[in-house]
């Protein structure tokens, strides 16, 4: 259905475009107009445009809540009065009308089945009526603006201006209710477990028992582990890639012939389209085997997951973060810059460090602030080289965990959602979000005490 109508509102669109700019060029032959053709045909596509999106879109919000309360009507009133049952109940109506195949007895399903096909066909129907009456009407409307003196182009421009604010708008408002939605579990979760168990607790095991006589399920939520599990495996991930990555990309900005940066950079940025779980495979099955082997010969105790073989791949699948964003920066640099440094006598390596690198710091830092972000937020080659275990060591050749990878532990389980093993996840999110805000800030902080101004 979407797609038929989108095909129409194109369509409609572009036939409003061609028929007014036709119009508009027309009488531009006789007259003087304030804005080109092309304003006009744009305005009148816009026109027709508008009106048939808003249609589908508040059609198919309306179509869902009629579709469900007349289903809902037609089924036993006992089954309409349990809340789980009613849910389920409404999705296997759904897949039925459909066409996709449900298990079980659906006998008692068949009549909301058909009332909710039935409303569903009078609603489409309704909602192509609707966009095409809206279509027409917005084209009519536009071709009878189509004058001289009517300033299309500023109409067209500010349409498009209040196009961008709403999506800035939605991006806004989507980041502020996730913060919301995470700061509302969050707090929930702390009606349950203290802020300070949480917070300076040494022990995390978030599984609770389920029944009063259940063992095992001690039920600790302290985060003292996952902290160290987290930095760990991000420092190591970084010792790797902050050098590699930075040396890299002085290399390939100052010192590679343009044949060779043509090659390597596009070789490097390979690494970061990998696929993590690839990354994962490899730390598990290579290095984390080489890891323990070596440290078994230099008679060392290296767990068969560890955090070195996570922080060593992790390390390898940034560095083009690190490379790829520095290489930019750098070579933006001003090349009066460059010149001015070597015409005082400066060499190309001095010219590097005291000329270029103050000047690309901001970017730099930005480089290597999205690199930590994203070991952070890593959590397949956590997995499956450092393990699940949150032991509280700084120890890289043990296993440790991370807050990611207990948040995807938590969220898969059995547990019911109002429990304070799956509530934990929020919290766990919540701490994450306002670890990578101090990342940030600090970030600015050093750009601005140490970012070189310029003319």
């Amino acid at each position: 259905m979407s797609l038929i109508y989108f095909s129409l509102l194109l369509l409609m669109s572009g036939f409003a475009y061609v028929l007014a700019r036709g119009r508009a060029a027309e009488g531009a032959r006789g007259a003087t107009f304030h804005s080109r053709p092309a304003y006009h045909g744009l305005l009148a596509g816009a026109t027709v445009a508008l009106p048939m999106f808003a249609v589908f879109v508040i059609g198919s919000f309306l179509t869902g809540f009629a579709a469900e309360g007349q289903a809902l009507a037609a089924l036993d009133p006992a089954l309409a009065a349990d809340p789980l049952r009613r849910g389920v109940a409404l999705r296997q109506i759904a897949d039925l009308a459909a066409g996709r195949p449900v298990a079980g007895d659906l006998s008692a399903l068949a009549a909301a089945v058909e009332t909710w096909r039935s409303v569903r066909q009078i609603a489409i129907a309704a909602i192509y009526a609707l966009g095409l009456a809206s279509g027409v009407a917005g084209l009519l409307f536009a071709l009878r603006r189509i004058a001289p003196d009517f300033k299309a182009r500023n109409r067209f421009e500010r349409l498009v201006s209040i196009f961008l604010m709403l999506c800035a708008g939605i991006a806004v408002l989507t980041t502020v209710g996730i913060v919301f939605s995470v700061v509302f579990e969050t707090f929930r979760f702390f009606q349950r477990v203290s802020p300070v168990e949480f917070l300076t607790g040494t022990h995390w095991s978030p599984q609770t028992a389920i029944r009063a006589d259940q063992g095992g399920s001690s039920g600790a939520f302290g985060i003292v582990p996952l902290l160290t599990g987290t930095l760990l495996i991000s420092t190591i991930a970084m010792l790797v890639a902050g050098p590699i990555g930075l040396f890299a990309a002085i290399y390939m900005a100052e010192y590679a012939s343009p044949r060779f940066r043509a090659i390597a950079k596009p070789v490097l940025e390979i690494l970061a389209g990998i696929p993590t779980v690839v990354l994962g495979f490899f730390a598990a099955l290579t290095i984390a085997p080489l890891i323990r082997v070596t440290g078994q010969a230099l008679g060392l105790d290296v767990a068969s997951e560890s955090a070195l073989a996570a922080g060593l791949v992790m390390g390898m699948m940034i560095i083009p973060f690190v490379s790829s964003l520095s290489d930019d920066v750098i070579t933006a640099v001003p090349q009066s810059l460059r010149d001015g440094s070597f015409g005082l006598g400066a060499t190309k390596s001095e010219t590097i460090k005291r000329v270029l690198l103050p000047a690309a710091l901001p970017g730099i830092v930005s480089a290597f602030m999205l690199a930590i972000s994203r070991a952070v937020g890593e959590t397949m080659i956590v997995v499956m080289a450092a393990g699940l275990a949150a032991n509280l060591t700084f120890n890289p050749l043990d296993a440790v965990t991370t807050f990611t990878v207990q948040i995807k532990t938590i969220l898969v389980g059995d547990q019911e959602f109002d429990s304070a093993k799956t509530l934990a996840a929020f919290a766990l999110g919540f701490v994450l979000f306002f670890f990578t805000l101090t990342l940030n800030v600090i970030a600015l902080a050093i750009i601005r005490k140490y970012r070189e101004q310029y003319d």
